[in-house]
């Protein structure tokens, strides 16, 4: 049964792998078999990565990219197939997060957000859906924000990541039966992040308090095992459905 969640002999890439989270799922991909491409505009933060990766005996590949271009999008997946020779695994993770009172929020502030937290995760699914073979897997990351409210500012964010789930579903439609692909979204919670930290002193604690059972924010290997089930075959009969990682904020 534990083989099920192997990776061996796969080749995922993992967007937004140049901090936070997306380091940890490039590193937990790994961990569990795979050999990764990693993509991200901050090119000299990904060499850090590349090395956390490396240290696992696995092989990884790090491409600069911007999500936002489809032509990125194509082009890192170009590059893994040359590299690696396949594309199993996508982790679609890189997103922006953005917190603006919504009568001040302007157009082009909200259309970045959505660019990049929507049309990124978009071209980057459809690049990969071009290459992958049957029994492939695309893990898209959304938010529990994309079902609930928070107490911040959040229309763009919450909206894009809303979109993700639809996306999510769709994409499933289109590509399990037809190329064998599944398609499923995770929805974290409250973990530490670069958004995070941009969060007012106190918001996190109060947040995990109030709307938290499990009274406190989530560690990276937690969400990172949702992702594994998720892109393994452990989850071969799943697909469409959206996975919240949340300690229960949806509950509440």
């Amino acid at each position: 049964m534990l083989d099920r969640f192997r990776l061996d002999g796969k080749v995922a890439i993992v967007t937004g792998a140049s901090s936070g989270l997306g380091v940890a799922f490039a590193r937990g991909l790994a961990e569990a078999g795979a050999d990764i491409v990693i993509g991200a505009r901050r090119a000299d933060r990904l060499k850090e990565t590349q090395r956390l990766v490396e240290e696992t005996g696995r092989r990884c590949l790090a491409v600069p990219t911007d999500i936002t271009s489809p032509d990125d999008c194509q082009a890192l997946v170009a590059a893994a197939v040359a590299g690696f020779g396949a594309v199993d695994v996508l982790i679609n993770n890189a997103g922006l997060g953005a917190a603006v009172p919504a009568t001040r929020e302007t157009p082009e502030e909200f259309r970045r957000v959505v660019d990049v937290n929507l049309h990124g995760t978009y071209w980057m699914a459809q690049a990969c859906g071009r290459v992958m073979r049957p029994g492939s897997s695309i893990v898209n990351v959304g938010s529990i924000l994309g079902e609930t409210t928070a107490g911040l500012p959040q229309a763009a964010y919450s909206a894009s990541k809303a979109a993700v789930v639809g996306l999510t579903r769709d994409l499933a439609q289109q590509w399990t039966g037809r190329k064998g692909i599944r398609v499923n979204c995770l929805e974290p919670g409250f973990f530490h992040s670069e958004m995070t930290e941009q969060y007012q002193p106190g918001y996190l604690q109060t947040m995990l308090g109030q709307r938290v059972p499990m009274r406190r924010a989530g560690e990276p290997e937690e969400l990172v095992a949702a992702a594994v089930f998720l892109a393994s075959d452990a989850s071969s009969y799943i697909t469409g459905v959206t996975l919240p990682v949340d300690g229960g904020i949806l509950i509440t």
